[in-house]
């Protein structure tokens, strides 16, 4: 359940999407890539490379994005998704996927790997969204994605692309303690001084402020086996939240556009190994935020 009265909660954009051929000289090929922005993104393909798009795809379109998979707590945590996707074979996640059988069609294949990595850590612990940009494509994945996965159809609303610069009801509810440096956490009393971004509920009224490891401690105390939490209940207020929006709510506004761009250049770059390796939060000229999927091994 999203914040009283359904106010919009701007996100910050990382999606991975299939693109598919259409040009009959190759038609049935695919192309995975990484995007913040999915329209942008299909034009400098079809474009070619002098456009921005990447040599996979120039000279060969045009080509239609007809799913994309959305919701991803990071930039890295997209990027590693991306890599997996687009080498299964070389992804330890991945090992229990099939290789292509010859009588498989790319596009299929792709989406059986598709439906594997959803299910698999640490992607089927994100708070995660597929998306059918094209329905006439659309197919049935086996397996079916979890029950926290929803899916959509059509193009990406503007409100998910919402600028990052709008104002975060985190910074509001400081506003309103801003003569009290000392506030304590709600789960555990201990000072907030120091922590980056304590997570707060979105609900009006509620004045829950803790630190990320007590809240999530508290919403996993249902699953003690997992890491991190899908949704939980505001000790507060007693609404359910789910833990990816109290992540992006959080994180609003601290990041650039021009970040986002220079990104989806180093996408097309990444070769057969993984894009940052473990322990690495990006190549040394980007600084994405961190989060903790960008630590694991794929």
């Amino acid at each position: 359940m999203g914040p009283a009265g359904g106010a919009t909660r701007p996100r910050r954009f990382f999606g991975v999407y299939l693109l598919y051929c259409l040009n009959p000289r190759h038609r049935g090929r695919v192309y995975v890539g990484f995007t913040v922005n999915p329209a942008r993104r299909v034009q400098q393909h079809n474009g070619g490379r002098k456009k921005g798009g990447a040599w996979r795809t120039s000279g060969r379109g045009p080509w239609e994005m007809v799913l994309i998979v959305h919701g991803f707590p990071s930039a890295v945590a997209a990027l590693r998704f991306e890599w997996a996707w687009q080498h299964p074979q070389a992804s330890r996640r991945l090992a229990h996927v099939a290789p292509r059988l010859r009588s498989e069609a790319t596009f299929a294949f792709h989406l059986r790997v598709l439906a594997h990595m959803l299910r698999a850590p640490p992607w089927a612990r994100l708070p995660l969204t597929l998306r059918w940009l094209r329905a006439d494509f659309r197919q049935e994945l086996c397996p079916p994605p979890p029950p926290h996965v929803p899916l959509a159809f059509g193009p990406l609303p503007p409100r998910i692309l919402a600028s990052k610069r709008r104002a975060n009801p985190c910074a509001d509810a400081e506003a309103q303690r801003n003569q009290d440096s000392e506030a304590p956490c709600t789960l555990c009393a201990r000072s907030l001084q120091d922590e980056e971004g304590p997570l707060c509920c979105p609900h009006p009224g509620c004045s829950l402020r803790a630190h990320m490891i007590c809240l999530a401690d508290e919403f996993l105390q249902e699953e003690p086996g997992q890491l991190l939490p899908l949704e939980g209940q505001c000790p507060g207020c007693k609404n359910s939240l789910l833990w990816g929006d109290l992540i992006w709510l959080c994180r609003m506004g601290t990041e650039e556009e021009e970040e986002d761009l220079e990104l989806e250049e180093v996408s097309d770059g990444l070769g057969p190994t993984p894009p940052y390796p473990l322990g690495c939060c990006g190549p040394p000229f980007l600084s994405p935020q961190e989060h903790w999927t960008d630590m694991l091994e794929i």
